[in-house]
Order: structure tokens, then C-alpha cells, then sequence
């Protein structure tokens, strides 16, 4: 099965690499460390890599995180906030999605640790559009979490046609929505503009492919985790100090 480059680059070689976790100033204001999962340690020629890669900033503003984005999925005063760029195609994210996302889900999300915002970076092909406008479609009827669940749960590869614009509306069916509500917002293409100011978001961070994540802690404190990586590396992050203000 062919594998988009973007999504291979991230979700292959910095998987297998590193997270890099760096500490992002907000509003100008310079970060104070840079953080690393305590089980990963990269090599500098890796580091060097990942960061020439990932296109590693000095600032950001928090509006390129938040805006643009899915509803929340959790307590939306939970303390740490989950930012997850992701295509619908992506093979690295269907893979985060069935191996790690449960455990966030079960272990964070429920219990009121965390809360997850997703985020669309549309690289790999036309369907990934049809795909994300789709599941804003189904947030107008308050479904899209469920429809972003099931969209993964059909995944089949990258530019094969199973997220096709007919293929969405058999989703549509099974998560149980209006089909005539939901056949007029496909039709009106209305969160086109939405989907790639997302997009633009992710390219301003610098982000060359997907998925990738930004961990907002309190304090405003982030940090940037690169690629599907496993559960224990998310643990790693969502359990730091750094990030809970200790």
C-alpha cells in the first residue's frame, strides 16, 4: 500500500526517532526549557533532524492552536489541552487513532485530566477535504466526535476512494444523522474556508506532515510531541511536572 511521504516522514521516522518536546513562548515571550520524555532519548544528530524538519519556532500565539478546530471532546476545564493536526487519509494518524487514542480517551479525557481538540491539516488528497468537511457537517447535529470516530473506523488507505464524497454519506446513515440536513451543508461546501485556515494554521507552526500534537499544560505551557507515537510517550507528557505546573 503506497504511504503519502508527509505522513510517512512524521508518523515513520520521528516515531521510530524521537519526541521532541519543546517548551513554545507565547506572546513573544521567550520559553523557559525544553522537555523531553524521560524513556526517549535522541541522539543530536536526530534532534538536529527533527527539528530542521518540523520547522521548530521561537513563538506562537495561542489562537493557531485553538481556532479553526473541532468542539471539545472532554471537560472543557480540564487543565491540560490535547491539540491533535490530522488528515482523515493519514495512515500514521488512523494508527495513533486504533492504538493510542483509546488509552488518552479512557485514562485522561474521561477522568477530567485532559480535554482534545482536533485539528485539520488536509495534505494527502481531494477525499481528505470531503472527509473533514464531512465531519463538520455532523457537528451542526452535534455528532462530531462520533463521525470523526467512524471516519477511522472505515479507513482503508491513502487516495483509494473509500473517503469519497458517496462514502460519506453512508457514514452519515450509520452515525445516525439528518441526511437531508446533512446533504445540504456537503453540498454548500460551507466549512471549506474553515478547513484551510486549519490548514494555514498547521503551516505556521511549521508542521511538514501528520499527525502531530501541541499538549497546552497550565500555565500555558506546551509541548510539541511529532508523529503516532506510543501510549507511554503521551503519558510521558500528560504526567509531566512541566505541564502541571509543579
Amino acid at each position: 500500500m503506497a504511504i503519502h511521504g508527509p505522513s510517512l516522514g512524521i508518523g515513520a521516522a520521528i516515531s521510530a526517532a524521537a519526541i521532541i518536546g519543546v517548551l513554545y513562548a507565547l506572546n513573544g515571550v521567550a520559553p523557559d526549557a525544553v522537555f523531553k520524555a524521560d524513556d526517549i532519548q535522541p541522539s543530536e544528530a536526530e534532534n538536529a533532524q527533527i527539528a530542521a524538519q518540523e520547522g521548530v519556532q521561537d513563538t506562537v500565539d495561542l489562537s493557531v492552536l485553538y481556532d479553526n478546530g473541532s468542539p471539545i471532546l472532554g471537560d472543557a476545564n480540564a487543565p491540560i489541552t490535547i491539540i491533535e493536526f490530522g488528515d482523515y487519509q493519514c495512515f500514521y494518524c488512523n494508527r495513533f487513532f486504533h492504538d493510542t487514542e483509546s488509552l488518552i480517551h479512557e485514562n485522561y479525557i474521561q477522568t477530567g485530566k485532559a480535554k482534545m481538540i482536533f485539528k485539520d491539516y488536509v495534505i494527502i488528497g481531494e477525499d481528505s477535504v470531503v472527509a473533514a468537511h464531512a465531519a463538520h457537517c455532523a457537528n451542526e447535529q452535534g455528532k462530531f466526535w462520533e463521525y470523526h470516530d467512524t471516519l477511522y473506523g472505515h479507513w482503508n488507505g491513502e487516495n483509494n476512494g473509500w473517503a469519497s464524497e458517496e462514502n460519506q454519506y453512508k457514514f452519515a446513515q450509520e452515525v445516525g444523522l439528518d441526511i437531508t440536513a446533512f446533504t445540504e451543508c456537503m453540498t454548500s461546501q460551507k466549512y471549506n474556508a474553515i478547513i484551510q485556515a486549519s490548514t494555514n494554521d498547521a503551516k505556521r507552526l511549521g508542521l511538514t506532515g501528520t499527525p502531530a500534537f501541541f499538549v497546552i499544560g497550565e500555565n500555558n505551557k506546551i509541548v510539541k510531541v511529532p508523529g503516532a507515537q506510543p501510549y507511554d510517550v503521551f503519558v510521558s507528557v500528560l504526567d509531566s511536572p512541566e505541564l502541571r505546573g509543579n
